[in-house]
């Protein structure tokens, strides 16, 4: 086989059996899907915040999201590796994404207070969607789908925590 067909194979949908039923497994893998999109968008948001922060908090804003977005990197290759060992395909686009996603960008060129204010917010939004799919994880008996988004959600609860507690008066 030569290279140039060695590099003609596409991504596509698999067939899985792996003990959870086809209908309630391709649901999650669309559900993820929803949860990666907003990892991603929330990834992108809080590089914006980490460029453009401005004020007497920058260096600790610069240095909080910084270690939010790598940790935010790290998890979107989790989410799209888990949609795949699924047996579907991961989206990979911003138009995906923006498509799939509950979380919008930035409007404008907002204050740090509005940057952090959105960022949490938008971190509880990861949090409830992928409640959502654990729950339906844990009734299709996904074991591991359901353990990654559980850790990921007390990551994004303590993100939370940590930008709420920098707008207490």
């Amino acid at each position: 086989m030569t290279t140039a067909n060695l590099l003609k194979p596409r991504p596509k949908e698999q067939p899985m059996d792996n003990g959870i039923e086809d209908q309630p497994r391709v649901e999650l893998a669309r559900a993820m899907s929803r949860a990666l999109a907003d990892s991603y968008m929330l990834s992108l948001k809080t590089q914006y915040c980490h460029w453009n922060v401005v004020g007497p908090l920058f260096y600790s804003l610069h240095q909080l999201t910084e270690a939010q977005y790598q940790d935010l990197f790290s998890a979107i290759d989790d989410l799209a590796e888990r949609i795949r060992a699924l047996g579907a395909v991961a989206p990979g686009s911003l138009q995906a994404f923006s498509k799939l996603s509950d979380i919008q960008e930035f409007i404008d060129r907002p204050s740090a207070e509005d940057m952090v204010r959105e960022l949490a917010q938008d971190h509880e939004t990861c949090a409830r969607r992928m409640r959502l799919v654990v729950d339906a994880a844990d009734a299709a008996g996904d074991v591991k789908t359901a353990d990654i988004l559980t850790e990921r959600i007390g990551q994004h609860e303590e993100n939370v925590w940590m930008l709420r507690a920098i707008l207490t008066h």
